[in-house]
């Protein structure tokens, strides 16, 4: 065998992480194009990622630009996995001293919509977009995270094709719904043997008993929210719902608080609030039962909507009968706030985050082509925090050495303008400086860190602060 033909580096750090997938891609023109793709996906954002923009060529007129048309080759025709790029993706992550794993985290399961045009495109349809508040013409990709109080990363991605694609609709045998999706992404994340204490979802998951009944029989522990108008099975005036179950624990002030008990909670910028949690009993649900439900609020008087969850979770109760038989450790009431706490990061940034590196921008149709692009906008954010964690470069003669990484939680490194993920084009050869562009992204992520829960029976103590 002839040696492999050198590539065009990379700018900056991009190109040792960019240097350890090399081994997956068969040709020059593959390496290229995924340092290319990648490099433009982390570039500030002043327009929308498509891939003209990419390139650095105009939209529309510079469509047929030959710098375009390699990149287009390369995600809609060339020939490496999406699967093989992921999969050392997750690798480098939980071969790394600060990114690994631990059973103090949590599998987040969430999914996006993206709003497309047209019928052609693969898995398009009309479908509820959350962060939108609507039904409209969408893309919607169910996703897994992995999270703790310090840092979170995307693990799996699988984009949801509606009914109408298949030829027998919803009885077609390849037809799978969000659920059951959700339900093999976190059976995956199991098997690639990614700890988490526990798997948790919003209430569009959790009021779904066949979503969480597919997770207890994969012995995969979730917290989930519940919607407080969920009703249980019952005769007449026998049916109840969480917030009825909330209603009837006993409460007769902080200083008599009944069922209740206290959860300090420390927010990011120092100030602490006591939020209140109890275990209630709806149904076959109670203390005791297969599945708990706790409730954790601001105000057990008033229970406030936008400040009460109502989770539902299988992790037993500390001294309980089903304690000793769990497959999984006891979990105090401040634990569970803790565990679904981490949820937050999605709504409160890495949404955001996907954004700003172009995750809805592609303007491609067949479904490898956007299996493709997610695969690479997840290898970007996963850059980010490789380049936060590793030391910075030592200073060259003539040259300003590079920020080093500040200490948790006391960024020196400006906010970026909005809209942008780094400062500026610098002269170097770094990707708008890298340094200062990975710390400049995730500038936000430190600064609004989870908050803290009350102290219990794992090593995090942090937990993210709620709208």
């Amino acid at each position: 065998m002839t040696a492999r033909r050198p590539c065009p580096p990379a700018p900056g750090p991009l190109e040792g992480y960019a240097a350890r997938f090399d081994d997956l891609f068969s040709s020059l023109a593959q390496r290229r194009g995924f340092r290319e793709y990648l490099t433009g996906l982390l570039a500030p954002r002043d327009r929308n990622k498509t891939l003209t923009c990419l390139a650095g060529a105009e939209p529309v007129v510079g469509a047929q630009h030959p710098a375009v048309q390699r990149l287009q080759f390369f995600l809609s025709e060339s020939t490496w996995d999406p699967e093989r790029v992921n999969a050392r993706r997750l690798e480098l992550l939980l071969q790394g001293e600060a990114t690994a794993p631990h059973a103090g985290g949590v599998l987040v399961i969430d999914d996006s919509g993206d709003r497309k045009d047209g019928t052609a495109t693969a898995h398009v349809g009309r479908q509820w977009l959350g962060r939108y508040g609507k039904t409209d013409n969408a893309v919607v990709t169910v996703t897994t995270l992995w999270a703790d109080e310090r840092l979170y990363y995307p693990l799996h991605a699988v984009p949801y094709t509606p009914a109408h694609h298949f030829p027998r609709g919803k009885s077609d045998p390849a037809f799978r719904t969000k659920w059951k999706v959700a339900a093999q992404l976190a059976c995956q994340a199991r098997f690639l043997g990614i700890a988490f204490r526990a798997a948790v979802a919003d209430g569009a998951y959790g009021d779904l008993d066949d979503f969480r009944c597919e997770l207890h029989a994969a012995k995969v522990p979730f917290v989930m929210a519940v919607k407080r108008r969920r009703g249980v099975w019952a005769y007449g005036d026998q049916a109840r719902t969480p917030v009825d179950a909330a209603r009837e624990l006993a409460w007769h002030g902080p200083e008599e608080p009944g069922a209740w008990t206290p959860v300090v909670r420390t927010f990011r910028d120092g100030h602490t609030a006591t939020w209140w949690a109890a275990d209630a009993t709806l149904g076959f649900w109670g203390p005791d039962g297969l599945t708990r439900l706790v409730v954790a609020t601001a105000d057990p008087s008033t229970l406030p909507a936008k400040a009460t969850w109502y989770l539902a979770t299988d992790l037993p109760r500390p001294g309980s009968p089903r304690a000793a038989q769990s497959p999984y450790p006891p979990a105090t009431l401040a634990e569970i706030v803790r565990i679904y706490g981490l949820r937050h990061w999605v709504e409160q940034s890495y949404k955001q985050v996907k954004d700003e590196l172009g995750w809805a921008d592609f303007q491609v149709r067949s479904d490898t082509a956007i299996r493709r692009h997610q695969t690479l906008i997840n290898c970007a954010f996963s850059f980010c925090w490789n380049t936060w964690f590793a030391p910075p470069p030592p200073a060259t003669n003539g040259e300003e050495p590079v920020p080093s990484r500040p200490e948790r939680g006391h960024s020196t490194v400006p906010p970026a303008p909005t809209g942008l993920l780094a400062p500026s084009i610098t002269g170097r050869p770094w990707l708008a400086d890298a340094l200062g562009h990975a710390a400049t992204l995730l500038v936000g992520m430190v600064d609004g860190a989870p908050t803290r829960s009350t102290p219990g029976t794992d090593r995090h103590r942090r937990q993210r602060q709620t709208s």
